[in-house]
């Protein structure tokens, strides 16, 4: 069975694409990359290494690449394949619905009578619905009433730590032994071929917001208030007892959140806990602050993962002065590479935080969230004024 993946990136080779040939798909990667293209039609295989002490590489085989400007190319290859997947990020999934438009009306046309399902993984909630809505509108009426009847979208929570690397050869990628591969059982259609290593789950949200509001939450931060302390990698921010202490306290409080709306047994997830600040601290990853601490806009959106928890948590009335500070410190991330950190420090230089808090994040002034995240920025700002004058 032949499986579509948009983005042969880290993500998509490390782990996307490594699942889906271990399950016997054969895996054809969409791709930008022309010496990847070429070397994956070429070598129709690539190594993974683990990071941990053995090094361990496995070959990933029976795949292939095309590019995404070959338009006729990628629909055929959707139309006979049984599952398309993404690991592009969650911002770049409108720019390959034309593609997958185009590829599912011909797949209609030729009438393939096997179902098709569509998964995004992507750091996002409801990941696939939200690609769905790009794809759909590109659809004719009649061509959407076709394909409800036989392509699903089912959303998807995935985990992996994947930092960006070099290696000599340019397909090789080294990736953190965990993994986490979670998707809504119930969207899955008659004839789906089970993925092996795959989590199948009857209710997807409380794995996606576990995974979120912990991982994702707790990388970021770790980013975020290692930025400000002058460390260039998670690895080194790690290893400072104080800011382990402070990204604890925030998975902490998110861990409340989550035990209380979801059910989750609260030994266990401390126990996830330990295990996530452990992977962060894996000493043969070394993963870049300023990659995980990336678009500081988008994770500082209201669905995403710092507002979308700090706003439940309020509601579940569950003080989060840790949650807090690490938005305060995401607020203050500054990075030149980084399109979206210059934007949010000019933002913030013409307009204030005030109005970044109330009309990005979404916080109206006179929620009492948007009051105590004011104050904790102007005494974070001041603290780190204090700790410059004294150096």
């Amino acid at each position: 069975m032949k499986a579509v993946h948009f983005g042969a990136g880290n993500i998509g080779r490390g782990f996307i694409g490594h699942m889906l040939s271990a399950s016997d798909y054969e895996v054809c990667f969409v791709a930008r990359n022309q010496k990847q293209i070429a070397l994956l039609q070429k070598r129709q295989e690539y190594p993974i290494t683990l990071a941990n002490d053995e090094q361990d590489t496995t070959l990933v085989s029976n795949v292939t690449a095309i590019s995404i400007h070959e338009e006729e190319h990628v629909a055929a290859e959707i139309a006979s394949a049984a599952i398309i997947t993404t690991a592009v990020g969650v911002n770049a999934l409108k720019d390959i619905a034309r593609s997958i438009a185009q590829g599912i009306s011909l797949r209609l046309q030729q009438k393939v009578s096997q179902p098709l399902h569509i998964i995004a993984c992507e750091n996002a909630i409801a990941g696939s619905t939200r690609l769905k809505k790009h794809v759909y509108p590109l659809l004719s009426e009649a061509e959407r009433q076709q394909a409800d009847t036989c392509i699903s979208f089912p959303n998807a929570a995935v985990d992996r730590i994947v930092p960006l690397q070099k290696h000599q050869d340019p397909l090789q990628v080294t990736v953190e032994p965990f993994f986490e591969w979670v998707i809504h059982r119930p969207a899955l259609l008659e004839g789906f071929r089970e993925i092996k290593g795959v989590h199948y789950v009857d209710s997807l949200e409380p794995y996606i917001e576990r995974k979120m509001f912990t991982v994702n939450t707790g990388h970021c931060c770790a980013a975020y208030l290692g930025s400000l302390q002058g460390f260039t990698t998670i690895r080194q921010a790690m290893k400072d007892p104080q800011l382990v202490s402070q990204v604890r306290q925030v998975m902490n409080e998110t861990g409340q959140l989550i035990t209380t709306k979801h059910g989750f047994n609260a030994k266990q997830h401390q126990q996830y806990i330990d295990a996530i600040l452990a992977r962060f601290a894996n000493p043969h990853l070394s993963d870049k602050v300023t990659r995980v601490g990336r678009s500081p806009l988008r994770k500082l959106s209201p669905n995403d993962r710092l507002v979308r928890p700090l706003l439940q948590a309020y509601d579940a009335g569950i003080e989060t002065p840790g949650l807090q500070a690490a938005i305060a410190a995401a607020l203050m991330f500054h990075d030149p590479a980084d399109k979206e950190a210059v934007a949010l420090q000019q933002r913030i230089a013409e307009h204030g935080v005030s109005k970044v808090i109330h009309e990005h994040m979404g916080i109206h002034p006179d929620h009492p969230v948007h009051k105590q995240l004011l104050a904790a920025y102007e005494e974070l700002k001041s603290h780190t004024a204090d700790e410059i004058i004294a150096t």
